[in-house]
């Protein structure tokens, strides 16, 4: 049996890349939770709140809220609990699949969204986007989806479900396409607001 060719290292301007990678995914986390601290929640939590308020009826199936926010079920699941207990989302059984469940945001959850809203987008805009024109925020979210098309080959989550052509592969039952547009026009992460449960 031939031995593999041995693989040849990563270059100089690879690794950098990478290494600044890492380190934006380490850093970028905290650095939001600390600016929606003071909102009482979390930058994972401000986007299972933005998730249900944008879904019809404020409520989504859990499984297609994981595609929405890119978790795996297990940690929407303790997410979802965890906004249980502050009252801004209750979890019911689902009218259509007795064995789902569906989030929904509160009065107080939509309360908490709206009320942070601001406070996000400036954290975002700050951190992320302030240095960025308008063809680099392009071109950042193609090489991104570019990388997370490799992670999620099954387009589990939403974010990526455009690469594969079906939208929400999560939950094949929910159609995101009342108004669909040609790829690269909206953000595949913001479905239409016409996600049927």
């Amino acid at each position: 049996m031939r031995a593999a060719a041995p693989t040849a290292p990563l270059t100089h301007p690879e690794r950098v890349a990478v290494a600044r990678l890492h380190a934006l995914l380490e850093l970028l986390p905290t650095a939001l939770d600390h600016r929606l601290a003071g909102a009482g929640i979390t930058a994972f939590e401000y986007s299972l709140l933005e998730a249900l308020h944008e879904a019809p009826d404020t409520r989504m199936r859990l499984s297609a809220l994981a595609s929405r926010t890119n978790a795996t079920l297990p940690r929407l699941s303790r997410v979802v609990t965890s906004l249980e207990r502050k009252g801004l989302v209750t979890r019911t059984p689902c009218a259509e699949d007795g064995r789902a469940f569906n989030a929904v945001l509160t009065e107080s959850g939509a309360t908490l969204y709206r009320d942070t809203l601001p406070l996000h987008a400036d954290a975002v805009r700050e951190m992320i986007l302030a240095d960025l024109t308008d063809a680099d925020v392009d071109a950042l979210a193609e090489l991104t989806l570019k990388i997370l098309g490799r992670l999620d080959p099954n387009r589990r989550l939403a974010i990526t479900a455009s690469l594969a052509g079906t939208p929400c592969a999560a939950d094949p039952e929910i159609a995101c396409a009342a108004d669909p547009a040609p790829l690269g026009e909206s953000c595949p992460a913001d479905p239409p607001a016409s996600l049927p449960e």
